[in-house]
C-alpha cells in the first residue's frame, strides 16, 4: 500500500499520520480522511491545507465537511454523520464514522511517471479507503449520542492533473449494510447527504480563528446543476475572488428516466444556532414534532412545523447576506429502477453516490459582493468537466504525458532538460498516438506574485515547438533537440531536449515548466490538449552554485539592504517576510553573523545538497517546499537566534568551510 503524508504530500514514513492525506496533483488541495470527513478544521494550520485553491495560494474554502447517511431500520430512524457543527476539527459528538485499526489510505495514479502508478487507477491521484459506523468508541473515547445504522462506506476520490480538469475533486461513496450486533435487518427510506461548513478566506491575510473569520461568506444553490456554493462576501476584499461548490454528480441505483434533480435536496442553517426560527442547527437524529432533526434536514426541510423548504426568495437572500452557515446537499429517498423505495439489504446491496468539490476564480472585475452568472462562468465550466468525467465512467480526453523534466541552475542562468516520453502517449478515448509538440513556460520573478495568485495563470509562454506535419506552426524541433541524449549522475533518464534561460535575476524565485500537447480530436470537438502546467513545474531560486575554491569571495546581497526590498513579502507578516542572501558559499559550511561589538546574532549550517530555505517564513508563504537552490546561496530572514527582528546597523559575518576549515569574513549594512 503506497501512502502520502498529510503534512508534506510526499512519501510516508512509518511514523507519519496515515489517516488523512490531501490532494496535490492539480490546482486544489483537499484533505481526505479515512473516518468520513473532508477538510481538516484547520487543526494543522498552516502546514496542511483544508481545501486550498489555487494550490499553495493560502486561500482556504472549507473548514470541515463529511458524509451523512439516514434511514429507518427495524422501525427506528437513525442518521450517521461524519461531522456536524463543531468549533474544532477534532472528533466528538457527531463524528460517528471510524476507520479500521491499522488501516490507511491507498494512493494510486494512472500516470506512468508517478511512483504510485497502478493499472487500476482512475485518475492522476486516487485516494481509496473505507470506514464504518459500527464502533461506539474511538481511541478509547465514547462517541456520544451515537446509534449505529450498521453500515460500511468505501470512498474513492479522484483528482486530475489536466489543465481543463484540475479544479475539482470527485468523491465516490459506496455504502453497504453490514449489520450491527447481529441485527441484519434491511435499511429503508434512505437519504444520503454531503454536509459542509464552507469558509472562503485568504489565510495569508487573515489566519483562521474567531467568529469574525467564519461569518463573512454568502451562499447559493443552483437546482439545475445540483450545486451548492459559497463565496467570500466581505472577509478579505480583493484577495478571495473564488467559489467553493459542492455538487451531486449522480447516484446508483435510481429510477429509470427520472432526473437526479427530482430527489435532490438543499438545506442550510446558521452554524450551531438553536434559536433561529428557520435556519436552526439540528441536534438530534429524528424530530418530527417540532422543527426537525438531521433526518428531516436530509429530506430538505428547513422546518417541520410548519413544513418549510428552500425557495427562490430565500436563496437570493443567502446569496447577498454574509454569515457562518452549514449546508447539506442530499438525495433521497433512494429508489430502485422501477421507482419503488429502495431497501439496503444485508451484505448484498450497494448504494453509490458521487459528489464533487469544485473551485473556480470569479470571472471579471465586478465587486466581490456581487454573485452573477458571468462571475460563475468558470465555476460552471469546472463543474461541467466533473460531470463529464462521471458520465464517461471517469474517463476524460487526455493530453500526452508530461515530459520528464530536469532543471540545472547557474549564476544568472537556468537550463531545462527533458525526455521524449510524451511522444509515445496514447489518448484513452481515441486510442491514437497523437503527440504534436512542446510548450515552455516561465513566471515573472515570484516576488511579484500576489497573495491570491493562481500559479497556472502566472505562467507565461516562452516558446512553442511542434512537429512538421501541416498542423500548427510546423517549427520542428531543431532548435531544442540534441543529437545524442544527455545523462546526469544518479539519474537514469535520457534527456533529448534542452532550453536555456539566460539573464535571470539572482535571488528571485521563478517557476519553469515544459508541457506536451496533442493534435486535438475533431470527433470529440476538442482542440489540442496540453499536459499539466503544474505537474512537472520547477520552482527555482536563481543564484550561484556551491563554490569550494579557496579564492572565491563570499558575499551578501542586497548590500546595503534597505527595508522593503523588492522581493520582500507584504501583509500582516511583513516583518518576518524579509530576506538577504549569502552567495558563493562552500558546499558545506557554517555561517555566523555578529554585531560590531562582537555579539553573536545568529548562526546556521549550510548544506548545498539539502538546503531549500523551508525554515524561512517567506518560502512557507510564497512557495510549496519544492523550491530548488543553486547550492552556493543561503537566505537569512533578518531574525536573530533569539527570534527578534534585527535593527538597522552594520554587521559582520564569518563563513567556515567544514571541509577545509578555512574561514572567510565579510560585512553588510541593514537600513530599515
Amino acid at each position: 500500500m503506497s501512502l502520502i503524508s498529510a503534512n508534506t504530500g510526499k512519501y510516508l514514513s512509518p511514523n507519519d499520520d496515515i489517516n488523512n492525506v490531501f490532494t496535490n496533483i492539480g490546482n486544489i488541495s483537499l484533505t481526505v480522511t479515512n473516518y468520513g470527513t473532508i477538510g481538516n478544521g484547520f487543526v494543522n494550520f498552516p502546514s496542511q491545507p483544508s481545501c486550498q485553491y489555487p494550490i499553495n495560494s493560502g486561500i482556504e474554502h472549507l473548514f470541515l465537511g463529511g458524509l451523512w447517511v439516514g434511514g429507518v431500520k427495524n422501525g427506528q430512524t437513525y442518521v450517521t454523520t461524519a461531522a456536524v457543527d463543531v468549533t474544532t476539527g477534532n472528533r466528538n459528538v457527531g463524528f460517528e464514522f471510524t476507520n479500521a485499526p491499522g488501516s490507511g489510505i491507498l494512493h494510486r495514479s494512472n500516470l506512468q511517471t508517478s511512483p504510485f502508478f497502478r493499472p487500476d487507477a482512475i485518475s492522476a491521484q486516487d485516494f481509496v479507503t473505507d470506514f464504518f459506523d459500527t464502533n461506539l468508541t474511538v481511541n478509547g473515547t465514547v462517541i456520544q449520542e451515537h446509534e449505529p445504522l450498521g453500515i460500511k462506506v468505501l470512498l474513492e476520490t479522484y483528482a486530475y492533473d489536466l489543465n481543463f480538469a484540475n479544479s475539482f475533486v470527485i468523491l465516490n461513496y459506496k455504502i453497504v449494510n453490514i449489520g450491527y450486533k447481529g441485527n441484519t435487518d434491511p435499511i429503508d427510506s434512505i437519504y444520503i447527504g454531503l454536509w459542509a461548513d464552507a469558509v472562503v478566506r485568504n489565510t495569508n491575510i487573515t489566519p483562521p480563528g474567531g467568529t469574525s473569520f467564519f461569518n463573512k461568506g454568502a451562499n447559493g444553490f443552483i437546482d439545475t446543476l445540483r450545486m451548492a456554493y459559497e463565496y467570500d462576501y466581505s472577509g478579505d476584499p480583493g484577495f478571495t475572488d473564488s467559489y467553493l461548490g459542492q455538487a451531486l454528480l449522480g447516484v446508483s441505483p435510481r429510477p429509470d428516466n427520472e432526473l437526479v434533480n427530482n430527489r435532490t435536496h438543499y438545506t442550510i442553517w446558521q452554524f450551531r444556532n438553536s434559536t433561529d426560527p428557520v435556519y436552526f442547527s439540528p441536534t438530534v437524529d429524528n424530530d418530527v414534532t417540532l422543527r426537525g432533526g438531521r433526518y428531516q434536514k436530509l429530506q430538505g426541510y428547513l422546518t417541520i412545523n410548519p413544513p418549510t423548504m428552500i425557495d427562490t426568495v430565500r436563496i437570493n437572500q443567502l446569496r447577498h447576506s454574509p454569515s457562518n452557515r452549514s449546508t447539506l446537499l442530499s438525495y433521497g429517498p433512494m429508489a430502485n429502477s422501477d421507482g419503488q423505495r429502495l431497501q439496503l439489504n444485508y451484505a448484498n446491496d450497494t448504494i453509490n453516490i458521487v459528489y464533487a468539490i469544485v473551485c473556480a476564480k470569479k470571472k471579471g472585475t465586478d465587486p466581490q459582493t456581487l454573485d452573477t452568472d458571468f462571475q460563475k462562468e468558470d465555476l460552471y465550466v469546472n463543474l461541467g468537466w466533473a460531470q463529464r468525467s462521471y458520465d464517461n465512467g471517469y474517463k476524460l480526453p487526455s493530453p500526452p504525458d508530461a515530459p520528464i523534466t530536469r532543471a540545472e541552475i547557474e549564476d544568472k542562468k537556468v537550463t531545462l532538460w527533458w525526455s521524449k516520453n510524451s511522444e509515445k502517449s496514447v489518448d484513452p478515448i481515441s486510442g491514437l498516438e497523437d503527440f504534436e509538440g512542446y510548450k515552455i513556460y516561465r513566471t515573472k520573478p515570484q516576488a511579484q506574485l500576489e497573495l491570491n495568485t493562481d500559479l497556472e495563470q502566472q505562467l507565461d509562454i516562452i516558446a512553442d515547438f511542434d512537429s512538421i506535419n501541416n498542423i500548427g506552426n510546423n517549427t520542428g524541433f531543431g532548435f531544442i533537440k540534441l543529437s545524442e541524449p544527455m545523462m546526469f549522475d544518479g539519474d537514469t533518464n535520457k534527456y533529448w531536449y534542452k532550453f536555456e534561460f539566460p539573464n535571470q535575476l539572482n535571488g528571485f524565485m521563478y517557476v519553469y515548466t515544459v508541457t506536451a500537447y496533442d493534435k486535438g480530436d475533431e470527433e470529440q470537438g476538442l482542440g489540442p490538449l496540453e499536459s499539466s502546467k503544474l505537474g512537472n513545474s520547477k520552482r527555482i531560486v536563481v543564484g550561484t552554485p556551491a563554490n569550494n575554491n579557496a579564492d572565491a569571495e563570499v558575499g551578501v546581497y542586497p548590500n546595503p539592504y534597505y527595508g522593503n526590498a523588492i522581493w520582500d513579502g507584504t501583509g500582516n507578516k511583513r516583518e518576518v517576510l524579509r530576506k538577504i542572501y549569502f552567495f558563493n558559499l562552500p558546499s558545506n559550511c557554517e555561517i555566523s553573523i555578529w554585531t560590531l561589538s562582537g555579539d553573536l546574532v545568529d548562526r546556521f549550517e549550510h548544506n548545498a545538497e539539502t538546503y531549500n530555505a523551508s525554515d524561512l517564513e517567506w518560502f512557507n508563504t510564497y512557495s510549496d517546499g519544492t523550491q530548488k537552490f543553486a547550492g552556493g546561496e543561503h537566505a537569512w530572514d533578518l531574525i536573530s537566534k533569539d527570534e527578534q527582528a534585527v535593527a538597522s546597523g552594520l554587521y559582520f559575518f564569518t563563513v567556515k568551510d567544514h571541509k577545509s576549515g578555512e574561514i572567510k569574513r565579510g560585512k553588510f549594512l541593514i537600513v530599515k
